[in-house]
């Protein structure tokens, strides 16, 4: 018995030798990066989580493009304007692809549009982008639907009375039915079980790829489908928002009118115009997982950033007086605030880009996949290869921003005081796989943040002195739970 036993552990160290070397070899195709240990490759390094900080460390030590090593995946990590811009704007087409992580591929497939590579990417996105700016257009326009939720959610901070709350639940709210109108065509009442657990869902979906759980089903897909955890309840959430966006389908089927409304409409009369084309890839699987791709893209990352923005108002009161005067200077009080209004609030616009590049809730970004072999900043990169375009690296890149590590509108305005772009504000990436809601995303910001600071102060709760600036780590970087005080102007 003791012989087997000895036999069997000498197989494995052999095994665990013959990997490491292969891995060593492999190294060699890539860009330098920490050496990789056998199944986990530099998980053991980044603490199973890819933290932003981790990423800078390394920049320090492999330079501006390095490898690390996700179990047995490489991951090409660019990091500075200047790499990322190599690999999702010059490069823009063979780096383009989206790689299908077990967790992903498990729980959704390869459906819709953030999953899907190649013809069905191209025509699902550019058919979404399309019914996005009809929808905008529209007499019951997108900019409407916006304004009316800003001004309902004025009207909950007013309820408040200037007492503390927590305003995190009723801002996902808001900005979760702005999608719900684009997709299902109407709103959800805030006490309605069903939105409640389809805000849930969304939470539950998005923030467990960036937990501990999230990289070790990435890492053991086959052990982890089969054992009890979190990611089972995620797996369940998941099911149920498919099946609430499929019963919300077969009752626009049912009260078809024969004029699109929403995507959902769009979509189903899209499915029947190219019922006879071969190349279509129109279908209901495909709608239901766009309709849950733009769930889960549009409701967290702009409620996040809001949050966000008021946190840092309340941080830097001086900031928001600023933008007070500025509102109070430019528009009547009865004015409806629209987007446009943007172009004579230069210092209110530049706030919320900065809030957008300083909480940068998307963290690194997400992974892209060659297409077809390329180069990026010398080194040859084969197709397959996995690519993080470091976003955080972008937005707190010092050659690029003057003081990146401060809460700093002035990044966003000349000597004069007027607005000015940047070339490396890209919160929302950029490229073949730009964020696909940005332009919705701004007029939500823009709107929702003019009307809270033009009705508000906002104001730390009596006793408490200091304010939490931590992120929770997930897919998206939520602050800490908080409660402020929305004092009447």
């Amino acid at each position: 018995m003791l012989e087997i036993t000895e036999i069997f552990i000498a197989l494995v160290v052999c095994l665990l030798i013959l990997q490491f070397l292969k891995l060593q070899w492999m190294r060699t195709q890539l860009p330098p990066g920490p050496v990789p240990l056998p199944i986990i490759g530099n998980l053991w390094l980044l603490d199973f989580k890819l933290r932003r900080e981790t990423l800078s460390e390394l920049t320090n030590i492999y330079g501006n493009i390095y490898t690390l090593w996700m179990g047995q995946t490489p991951l090409v990590v660019l990091n500075g304007y200047k790499a990322v811009k190599d690999g999702i704007v010059t490069h823009s087409e063979e780096v383009s692809g989206r790689p299908l992580t077990p967790f992903y591929r498990d729980m959704m497939g390869e459906k819709g549009i953030f999953l899907t590579n190649g013809h069905t990417w191209k025509q699902q996105r550019r058919f979404g982008m399309t019914i996005i700016r009809s929808l905008a257009l529209g007499k019951n326009n997108l900019e409407h639907q916006i304004q009316r939720e800003a001004s309902h959610l004025v009207d909950i901070f007013t309820n408040t009375e200037g007492k503390p709350f927590d305003p995190h639940t009723s801002i996902v709210h808001a900005i979760a039915n702005i999608i719900c109108a684009v997709v299902f065509g109407h709103c959800f009442s805030s006490e309605d079980e069903s939105f409640s657990k389809l805000i849930k869902a969304i939470y539950s979906v998005i923030y467990f790829q960036g937990t501990i759980w999230g990289r070790l089903y990435d890492a053991f897909p086959w052990l982890m489908h089969h054992l009890p955890g979190p990611h089972q309840e995620v797996f369940a959430y998941n099911h149920f928002m498919h099946r609430l966006v499929m019963e919300e389908v077969e009752a626009h089927e049912r009260q078809n009118t024969g004029d699109p409304q929403d995507l959902i409409d769009f979509y189903l009369a899209q499915i029947t115009k190219t019922k006879d084309d071969p190349s279509s890839t129109f279908n209901k699987e495909n709608m239901v997982q766009t309709v849950v791709d733009l769930l889960l893209g549009g409701t967290e990352t702009t409620s996040t950033t809001l949050l966000w923005a008021l946190l840092y108002m309340v941080q830097y009161p001086e900031i928001q007086e600023k933008v007070q005067r500025e509102i109070e200077a430019v528009l009547e009080p009865s004015h409806v605030i629209s987007y446009e209004d943007r172009k004579q609030l230069p210092y209110t616009n530049a706030v919320i880009h900065e809030a957008l590049r300083y909480s940068n809730v998307t963290s690194v970004g997400v992974p892209r996949q060659c297409l077809k072999s390329t180069t990026l900043l010398g080194f040859h990169i084969k197709k397959g290869t996995l690519v993080l375009p470091n976003l955080h690296s972008v937005v707190y890149d010092t050659e690029h921003w003057e003081t990146p590590w401060k809460f700093n509108p002035d990044h966003f305005l000349d000597l004069d005081g007027n607005f000015v772009n940047k070339e490396a504000f890209l919160p929302f990436s950029a490229g073949h796989r730009v964020c696909l809601g940005e332009r919705m995303a701004r007029v939500e910001l823009f709107i929702f943040f003019a009307n809270l600071l033009r009705a508000f102060t906002f104001q730390l709760p009596e006793g408490v002195k200091e304010i939490n600036l931590e992120y929770i780590l997930g897919a998206i970087l939520q602050p800490q739970p908080y409660k402020l005080c929305a004092i009447p102007r």
